[in-house]
């Protein structure tokens, strides 16, 4: 089956480098199942051969796109210990360097533990530490720094952006890192109404893949703010920040963005914090910007992780003028992905950030390739300028320490110690192979044809196309550029990425 499907690939590049010329040459590279980063060659047009999907020119303008990047996690730190060295350099390389494969500059760490962290901690769990004499970064210099390390030696300029999932739990109402009690945590299920102040039934599962995330997420809004709002806590959690950003600069690392909390519309198992609109607006307008702007002003200071689709929630938010003024752009992930065009409109002053995409169910199979590949496109299309995935590298089928398996660009078997790069992995590729800082993102008609999501980068006179087909038939297509035409046939279930160069 394999033979044949790659038969029929290099028969159709081959077809189509024979292309009668007319003009400028083509680079193109194609991932299928079957066969990955194929390259071929065909020609541009002077007629379309297929219906005209996207028109560019040297005069379209679009979204000045920044950077790639990605996280480092403790569950990543220990795959990627089951490595050889050459192993670990190689995958170093490939990510972060810069005629690596992916070629990414940017970082993301948590203060304090994550979901994907070994187990529950805080940088402080001294309770009514406000001079914050034990405030430290001892345990992230075990594993999240020699990680971005790792990554720097390859990547010298790496830039990391950070986001709590947690605050220390004596600064929460609940005393505890989750919001809500589970199966895999120790917080006492009285504590759950405090998320509505009322007797109703809660879902601890409801961020999962498998629970409710096709409607409104979350389903009901939380009633009051599980970070105790009150002046001392408020501003020693400010003051939290700005120590985490000096003791990593003293490790060598340099944070340039900060986030005040991850998904405050996940009611999480594991480390999170429910925030209420008038908590959010409070603690970065009062306390964490002027924070930043005193202690550290070369620091962007963003408004996320937003992982609601409640546009109007949101609104509330950010439509607050001092907020505006305050940050530097808006991080956007999960089901906050379907509001961007219309954030977009309303905040063109500000960037978009995609601060997290989608994780998947740990099969990291062809499935979540092609999902991963949308998520990009429609990302992308729709005004985020930076992009950042979540896990790099995990074991088997990565699973959390809460129970939820998820996807990585690099699956690392635990028994045998041997690697692959996941189809997730050349769904980056072929975006981030190519574009960088000073591309800009100039069409996309992803939305309207979500099977078949297209993509064009512009950077003076070159030109990078993205083509997805998630069909089981070919799709064919053609792109107008400068007035000479792309016409390309695409494999079913195939990544396609074009580079033209307008002479």
């Amino acid at each position: 089956m394999k033979h044949t499907l790659f038969t029929t690939v290099s028969s159709l590049l081959l077809a189509l480098s024979a292309s009668p010329c007319h003009s400028q040459s083509v680079n193109r590279f194609t991932t299928t199942e079957a066969g990955t980063w194929q390259e071929s060659r065909l020609k541009m047009s002077a007629k379309p051969s297929h219906d005209v999907v996207l028109t560019v020119d040297a005069t379209s303008k679009g979204t000045p796109f920044q950077a790639w990047g990605t996280t480092f996690n403790e569950l990543d730190w220990h795959a990627f210990n089951l490595l050889t060295r050459s192993e670990q350099d190689e995958v170093m390389n490939n990510i972060f360097g810069k005629n690596g494969d992916l070629r990414f500059t940017h970082g993301r760490v948590s203060m304090n533990a994550n979901d994907y962290s070994r187990d529950w901690y805080s940088c402080d769990d001294i309770s009514g530490d406000f001079d914050l004499k034990y405030f430290n970064i001892d345990h992230d210099r075990q594993n999240i720094i020699p990680f971005a390390r790792a990554a720097q030696k390859y990547c010298p300029e790496l830039q990391l952006f950070m986001s709590p999932w947690s605050p220390p739990a004596w600064m929460k109402i609940n005393h505890d890192y989750p919001v809500l009690s589970s199966k895999y945590n120790t917080m006492d299920p009285r504590k759950d109404y405090l998320l509505y102040r009322e007797s109703a039934t809660v879902d601890a599962d409801e961020m999962k893949l498998t629970g409710d995330r096709s409607g409104v997420f979350p389903r009901r809004l939380a009633t009051q703010d599980y970070f105790i709002q009150d002046d001392r806590y408020l501003r020693t959690y400010a003051e939290m920040f700005c120590r985490f950003i000096d003791l990593y600069s003293e490790e060598g690392l340099k944070i340039t963005k900060v986030m005040y909390q991850n998904e405050a519309y996940s009611y999480t198992p594991y480390p999170g914090c429910a925030w209420t609109a008038e908590g959010s607006l409070r603690f970065n307008n009062d306390y964490l910007a002027p924070a930043l702007r005193q202690r550290h002003p070369d620091v962007e200071l963003w408004f996320g992780t937003i992982n609601t689709n409640r546009l109007d929630y949101i609104q509330k938010i950010l439509d607050d003028k001092t907020l505006l003024n305050n940050i530097k752009g808006i991080g956007t992930q999960w089901e906050c992905r379907n509001n961007l065009p219309e954030m977009r409109r309303r905040y063109p002053d500000h960037r978009f950030m995609m601060s997290e995409s989608e994780c998947g169910n740990g099969q990291m199979d062809w499935k979540a390739g092609e999902h991963t590949f949308f998520l990009i496109s429609d990302n992308l299309g729709n005004g985020c300028d930076e992009y950042y995935n979540w896990n790099f590298i995990l074991t088997d089928n990565g699973l959390s320490r809460w129970g939820w398996s998820q996807n990585a660009l690099i699956q690392v078997d635990s028994k045998t110690r041997r690697f692959r790069y996941t189809p997730e992995y050349y769904a980056y590729k072929h975006f981030s192979h190519f574009v960088s800082s000073g591309w800009q993102t100039v069409a996309y008609n992803g939305r309207e044809h979500a099977t078949h999501p297209v993509v064009v980068f512009r950077n003076g006179t070159s030109y990078v196309v993205t083509a997805g087909n998630f069909g089981d038939a070919e799709h064919s297509a053609s792109i107008q550029i400068a007035g000479r035409y792309l016409n390309f046939t695409t494999l079913p279930h195939s990544f396609n990425t074009f580079t033209v160069n307008i002479k």
